[in-house]
């Protein structure tokens, strides 16, 4: 048995009470990995990219190891058996980072990974935590309500999700195919209560989750616009993990469908599509209903992260890059109609084939 000094576990311990708080991270924290589904009977491999902070990364509630299957590599072996061939998953991810440590020390800092004449899809993500953080300012606030934390945490996200997809054009020459994913709603039921600081104009308390959610939305609405003028696809996760998987409201759409983010729609109606006419349709992420009578919970118990299958790999006591290597969990016959068994029961499942639905039909 390897001894540990008794200043490193406190150390380690000290680190996993700063980053496991739901609400947001207090710091900042390296988790990349490279994993690469090894098929057998071929040496053909391409690689896919993805960037982010604490989804892409396979965040678990551990420092020292991550999600194996979060969503890139979910995406991955989508890939791996469309293609008959392996696929390395790069992710380079930075737990905690708001948008621009996202994009100036992941996307510019280490483009070298996407510039490899392998790479065939890059993805990212961006953005959560400036609005996990800005939330927590908010809820504790007392006096006059401060918004100006919101509309920032707005601002930086717009500004840095079009920058990271200039970069990504720039320096992602041999990708077939390029992706942002938006976000959810963590802590959607959670927020739905009264703030304990006051409205100028209102003169009383409002509601925070009401507060929070347009500025989502109008992000959201951004980053598929964006994807929409620099050649990217966007993959909606705040409709894929916040809407049903049946119509609730009888409005003859699936719920899930209906909140998706429409081409040629203005941010405008956009906005008031989604945190007004159809509301009610929006369910925390908790309860994930397939069906009038199954629901799958894609939010692990910090209610931030999303749920997954399977084991982790390592990245080091104080985080860092672990890699490895394995066949995949799921291919040939055991994935019906670009779905494997398991695609709407983890959080991380779902957005990993939310990402296939954009993979390139070859490499």
């Amino acid at each position: 048995m390897k001894f540990v000094p008794r200043h490193l576990i406190r150390l380690v311990v000290t680190l996993g009470v700063l980053l496991a708080g739901g609400e947001a991270f207090a710091t900042t924290l390296t988790q990349n990995t490279s994993w690469t589904i090894d098929r057998g009977g071929t040496s053909t491999q391409y690689r896919l990219v993805a960037y982010g902070d604490s989804i892409f990364a396979g965040y678990n509630g551990s420092i020292p190891s991550v999600a194996r299957r979060a969503a890139p590599v979910v995406q991955g072996e989508y890939l791996s058996n469309a293609w008959g061939t392996d696929i390395e998953v790069i992710r380079r991810a930075k737990s905690g980072a708001k948008a621009d440590d996202i994009y100036n020390n992941k996307i510019i800092a280490e483009r070298s990974y996407m510039q490899a004449a392998s790479t065939r899809v890059v993805s990212f993500e961006m953005c959560g935590n400036d609005f996990l953080q800005a939330r927590s300012n908010f809820a504790s606030q007392s006096g006059t309500c401060n918004y100006g934390v919101l509309d920032t945490a707005l601002s930086e996200c717009t500004k840095y999700q079009e920058l990271a997809m200039q970069a990504i054009n720039t320096y992602a020459v041999s990708a077939k195919k390029k992706m942002i994913m938006n976000l959810y709603y963590p802590g959607y039921d959670a927020d739905n209560g009264l703030s304990s600081c006051t409205d100028a104009a209102l003169g009383q308390q409002v509601n925070r989750q009401s507060a929070m959610f347009s500025r989502f939305a109008r992000s959201n609405w951004r980053a598929c616009n964006f994807a929409k003028q620099y050649g990217f696809e966007c993959v909606d996760a705040f409709a894929q993990m916040m809407g049903a998987d049946y119509d609730t409201n009888g409005d003859g759409k699936i719920d899930s469908d209906g909140l998706k983010w429409i081409d040629g729609e203005s941010e405008a109606s956009y906005v008031t599509r989604i945190t007004s006419t159809l509301r009610s349709t929006i369910r925390d992420a908790n309860a994930h209903f397939v069906n009038a009578g199954t629901s799958y919970d894609y939010i692990l118990s910090d209610n931030t992260h999303p749920t997954f299958q399977g084991s982790g790999i390592f990245v080091g006591f104080f985080g860092g890059t672990g890699t490895g290597s394995g066949a995949p969990d799921y291919a040939g016959s055991q994935i019906v109609s670009g779905k494997n068994p398991v695609w709407n029961m983890f959080g991380h499942d779902r957005a990993g084939w939310a990402h296939s639905l954009f993979n390139p039909l070859s490499p």
